[in-house]
């Protein structure tokens, strides 16, 4: 029976293909020292192939050749591999759940330190300033705002976005709680918006690697949402790891709507203050 709309590829072929993804990974982080040889298979495959197919390229075995050598060809690989998915009030009823569970306990504390870890393009960033604001709480706040892609740090620092999606996070900021008009925190110029300069006075943007580096600092807060499901089980473990060894006792852990510490080695040390919305406090004591 003929197979209509479904290339159908040789086993053999894609075994060679899943060496020669193992080889590129291994090039990238031998010669340039990023890490994404324990990033989800699907997830790797799916960027390298789509960049092969633009790059005039006839095989992954020659893309390694063209990263080793040509070092513009690997930052444009790299921002294909980056992760830079996200925007203002990014699932709204996180940010409701951070004003009602969170909020009250951020409010005990006399100064609050925050790590926005793979914080991309920053968009989330700027909401959870906006919420710190309206919660009386920005002033005693550090936030370190952390990614490994230089380019995407560098557009979060600027705080410019398109103003052709401001009206869908305009409706994001309204279902999160928000208390204001979502105009009062951006200044429109031509087709982009400018954040307010005030959100950023306590944010430091800064390059660290969640796969490659260590802890970045002690905090009492860390939102790391939707960047797990991009790493296998046993990085997402020491990922986890990484941030239980960075939060205080009684800190606070964000992750994403598809992600949970169910599965990792750190599980019995937090607690769910909100696990629908999968907000976890560390426990005082184990």
């Amino acid at each position: 029976m003929e197979n209509k709309g479904k290339e159908v590829r040789n086993p053999e072929i894609l075994e060679i293909e899943d060496i020669e993804i193992d080889l590129l990974l291994e090039a990238i982080f031998r010669k340039y020292g990023y890490d994404f040889r324990n990033y989800g298979k699907a997830h790797v495959k799916r960027r390298i192939t789509h960049r092969l197919s633009t790059s005039g390229l006839q095989s992954i075995s020659m893309m390694q050749q063209e990263v080793l050598r040509n070092e513009d060809f690997f930052e444009t690989l790299l921002r294909d591999l980056s992760i830079n998915v996200t925007e203002m009030f990014r699932d709204p009823d996180f940010y409701a759940a951070i004003r009602k569970d969170v909020v009250p306990v951020l409010k005990t504390y006399p100064f609050i330190k925050i790590w926005h870890a793979g914080c991309s393009t920053g968009e989330e960033v700027y909401s959870m300033a906006i919420l710190l604001k309206e919660e009386g709480l920005l002033d005693r706040v550090q936030v370190y705002a952390t990614d490994f892609n230089q380019v995407v740090l560098q557009a979060a620092r600027e705080g410019i976005f398109s103003i052709d999606r401001i009206k869908e996070y305009t409706i994001n900021y309204q279902r999160a709680g928000g208390k204001k008009s979502f105009s009062d925190y951006y200044t429109a110029k031509y087709n982009s918006v400018i954040m307010d300069k005030d959100l950023k006075r306590n944010v430091v943007f800064a390059d660290h690697n969640l796969v490659t580096d260590s802890v970045f600092a002690e905090v009492n807060m860390i939102i790391c949402r939707n960047v797990l499901i991009y790493f296998d089980k046993e990085l997402q473990d020491k990922v986890i790891k990484l941030f239980d060894d960075s939060l205080t006792h009684g800190g606070i852990l964000c992750l994403g709507s598809k992600e949970n510490l169910r599965f990792s080695s750190s599980f019995p040390r937090f607690k769910a203050l909100n696990e629908k919305q999968k907000i976890y406090q560390k426990r005082y004591k184990i």
